[in-house]
């Protein structure tokens, strides 16, 4: 028994010594290459581990990716060119992949476990509050954002239903967005544990099938119908930089990256770095094929019309270019509305545990935590029943919050804890994605400012007005042109 003893307490110390050294600051990548089974391992963190197995994790991260940004791809394939487009597509989920596990790394080395916990490390308190203030408001404003898509698509589905004309109750988007607080928003944001989200995110992703299915069968029926555009299928076009600004709004998960790793039940680096490569190789592989569909159906007239739902920065809802008696597409706007509704909690999360972070030391009582919650989800719905178009508001949390939380913070902290050089070795990608991040924030300004976007959303499509819904072939484009410009005349 003595024996016993004593290899036990050897097994003790030698335990005791592996968890300082893994709680200790690494300063160098080596060191941190050196500890790859827990990425933010100390034994406090270790006692925190969540309640989500790696498919729970990675459905949650998938919903957090292609939740809503998705419906806005086909036009930023409309700005970039098709080719050119499927191709930035394919970068900004490599520079998504890469920088999400790039943040937990930072995280590693810092000794951190939280995005704003990890930038005060290495920035100070200026950095701390800064990206407490930017991963506070790019959630809370989508929030309202998914509101005023809720009220708007929704509508259109129910006034698809026998019976149901203007003037009912279910046409009202003020009611539609209450009931869906009520009911669905508000009872999912008040779960304290992110992994009882899993099969909300599951049934997110199905949705998200579904409309896939949907874009691609229209883009078979309809998209003949449609004549295509002048240099429809033109290789690159010269503002492909705003379209990897969609892109890269349609794919920022940054935010709640913490928040997921957290709830893992095994936080390893292998196990993260599956989730992260499984849920952004299905984001890709859906968005591509979506976005395809959807400009294979309406070319560049997703652009011409100007017709699209304004979110997250000039994304287009693709859904606007159906024509509303279309029950196929009814379906797919059904679908994405629900899907819209089971994105919204995630984003919650995330605002409430900044709120915790910065007021409450991270600890939230059960009625604070109610109380918070409550808080934040009447504030989106207050705002999002006041105004249906948020407009240059979007436009500016994309490009001041979206890219900084995507592109620049994660980089920079990587390369401020690291040792060598900047665009030597390891450093060298994270040092082209933080100039990167520079280049589109400023880019995406001017672009804002030179061309400003209208919330313009309900018009008809012109080829909704033509007899059988359907365009001649031999319909010149510019008789085309003349159609759109009659129609928008009509509306506006």
């Amino acid at each position: 028994m003595g024996n016993i003893h004593l290899v036990q307490q050897d097994i003790s110390e030698g335990l005791f010594l592996m968890e300082n050294h893994r709680s200790g600051k690494s300063s160098t990548v080596q060191q941190m290459e050196g500890d790859r089974n827990y990425l933010l391992s100390s034994h406090k963190d270790m006692e925190k581990s969540g309640t989500s197995s790696v498919s729970s994790a990675s459905f949650n991260f998938i919903n957090s990716i292609i939740g809503s940004g998705i419906i806005g791809l086909p036009y930023s394939l409309s700005q970039a060119g098709l080719p050119m487009g499927l191709l930035l597509l394919i970068l900004v989920a490599f520079i998504t992949d890469y920088s999400i596990i790039l943040l937990i790394r930072g995280g590693n080395l810092s000794g951190t476990h939280s995005y704003q916990s990890l930038v005060q490390s290495t920035f100070g308190q200026i950095g701390y509050l800064i990206v407490s203030a930017l991963q506070f408001l790019y959630p809370f404003i989508a929030m309202i954002s998914y509101n005023i898509i809720t009220g708007d698509t929704l509508t259109k589905v129910f006034m698809r239903i026998q019976g149901v004309g203007p003037g009912n109750i279910l046409t009202e988007r003020h009611f539609v967005i209450l009931m869906s607080t009520v009911l669905f928003t508000l009872p999912l944001s008040l779960y304290r544990d992110i992994a009882k989200l899993g099969k909300v995110s599951l049934l997110s992703m199905l949705l998200t099938l579904a409309i896939l299915i949907t874009v691609v069968v229209r883009a078979a029926t309809l998209g003949p119908q449609i004549p295509a555009s002048d240099d429809a299928w033109v290789f690159a076009r010269w503002n492909a930089v705003q379209a990897v600004a969609v892109m890269s709004f349609a794919f920022i998960c940054h935010h709640n990256s913490f928040m997921i790793y957290g709830s893992l039940q095994e936080p390893t680096l292998s196990s993260w770095s599956f989730v992260t490569h499984i849920s952004v190789g299905s984001a890709v592989l859906v968005s591509a094929v979506f976005a395809a569909a959807g400009y294979a159906t309406f070319t560049g007239y997703t652009q011409e019309l100007h017709v699209f739902l304004l979110c997250f920065f000039v994304q287009g809802d693709i859904f606007e270019n159906y024509c509303r008696n279309d029950n196929l597409a009814t379906f797919g706007r059904f679908c994405y509305g629900i899907s819209i509704i089971t994105t919204y909690p995630l984003e919650c999360f995330v605002t409430r545990e900044v709120v915790a972070n910065v007021f409450f030391k991270g600890e939230l009582s059960n009625t604070m935590h109610v109380i918070i919650t409550l808080v934040i989800v009447s504030a989106t719905t207050v705002i999002s029943l006041s105004y249906d178009c948020l407009g240059i508001v979007l436009e500016l949390n994309g490009v001041l919050s979206a890219i900084p939380l995507m592109f620049i913070f994660p980089a920079a902290c990587f390369l401020k804890l690291s040792d060598g050089r900047w665009f030597r070795g390891e450093n060298l990608i994270p040092s082209i994605i933080l100039v990167a991040g520079v280049c589109v924030m400023i880019i995406g300004l001017i672009m804002m400012v030179l061309f400003p976007q209208d919330c313009s959303h309900g018009a008809e499509m012109f080829y909704c007005s033509v007899s059988n819904t359907s365009v001649p072939s031999t319909t010149s484009p510019n008789s085309v042109l003349q159609l759109i410009n009659a129609t928008q005349n009509s509306v506006f």
